[in-house]
């Protein structure tokens, strides 16, 4: 039987894991679980409820210069407005499908320069991929965690030269991008505040993922806010426990981070376009993300 649960279980084979992230792309998802996993597909599934619209914003795609790399991102942003509050959007393992595209813009109408860089782009087209196993091992499982960082810094750099306020940084992001979210909050004292949607916590070091978010927990460059599912069979509520103690342990910024659970949520709820989708965890999330970056001086 075919069933919508790829989030819970596409860790299982990315090596030096031990926890759940989460796949996917707008127009796509569908997973054999158990021994199909590995041969799974991802057949045109639903299309996303939410539609941003891009009147009265700057929206589409650009170049980042990394180190000579040209790095493609979406970006949307009020339009013919500088000096604007930015909020880097890290996407699921599919890339900056359009439901990222579209949370881009749904920070843009709240006033926040919105980028989404596509941190797989070096390893493959995510995007292009209709079968998971495939996906993990040509793409994901290749990307090593200094080259998100270092991805990530210099997409702020290109905020900053185009009409981005960088003493008002945020960050967002959602399964695997949530992930970085820990990891990218802890690197750059720029950042001030974040987001982490349901990415995972603890993990094996290995050469490209050294440290994993309970490792930087105490070395925060600003609060992070943590939107999880209590029903998210693999991201465990005892790793969401770990981390509050490392947090606690920690700098102010680590003491100041929050983590908020839904009780009946599973992972990926805030993905509009599949059957994961919670209305109501959702839309508090959002509010609370909106919240959390006004809070910390990211609005």
């Amino acid at each position: 039987m075919i069933q919508p649960q790829l989030e819970s279980d596409f860790h299982a084979l990315l090596p030096g894991t031990v926890t759940a992230d989460g796949p996917t792309r707008r127009t796509a998802l569908k997973a054999a679980l158990g021994v199909g996993y590995a041969a799974a597909t991802l057949p045109v599934m639903a299309q996303s409820v939410v539609k941003t619209s891009a009147e009265g914003l700057v929206a589409g795609d650009v170049s980042i210069d990394v180190n000579g790399f040209k790095m493609p991102a979406y970006r949307a942003a009020p339009a013919g407005k500088t000096g604007l509050p930015v909020v880097l959007v890290l996407s699921e393992i599919f890339g900056v499908h359009e439901y990222i595209a579209d949370t881009a813009r749904r920070f843009a109408r709240a006033g926040y320069l919105a980028i989404a860089p596509e941190l797989f782009v070096r390893q493959g087209d995510a995007q292009s991929y209709g079968e998971m196993a495939k996906l993990i091992a040509e793409v994901i499982s290749k990307v090593p965690d200094a080259q998100v960082l270092a991805d990530l810094d210099a997409t702020l750099a290109w905020a900053g030269a185009n009409g981005g306020d960088l003493n008002r940084v945020g960050i967002t992001g959602f399964c695997w991008g949530g992930r970085q979210v820990w990891l990218y909050t802890a690197h750059n004292p720029r950042v001030k505040a974040g987001v982490a949607w349901y990415g995972r916590l603890v993990g094996q070091s290995t050469p490209l993922t050294p440290k994993h978010p309970v490792d930087v927990a105490a070395q925060l460059n600003g609060p992070v806010l943590g939107l999880y599912g209590g029903a998210d069979t693999g991201i465990p509520l005892d790793t969401v426990e770990s981390m509050k103690i490392k947090l606690a342990q920690g700098n102010a910024a680590a003491k100041a981070s929050q983590f908020v659970v839904y009780p009946d949520a599973p992972h990926a709820f805030h993905a509009d376009y599949r059957p994961s989708f919670r209305q109501g965890p959702a839309q508090d999330g959002w509010q609370r993300a909106l919240d959390w970056f006004k809070t910390h001086g990211v609005a």
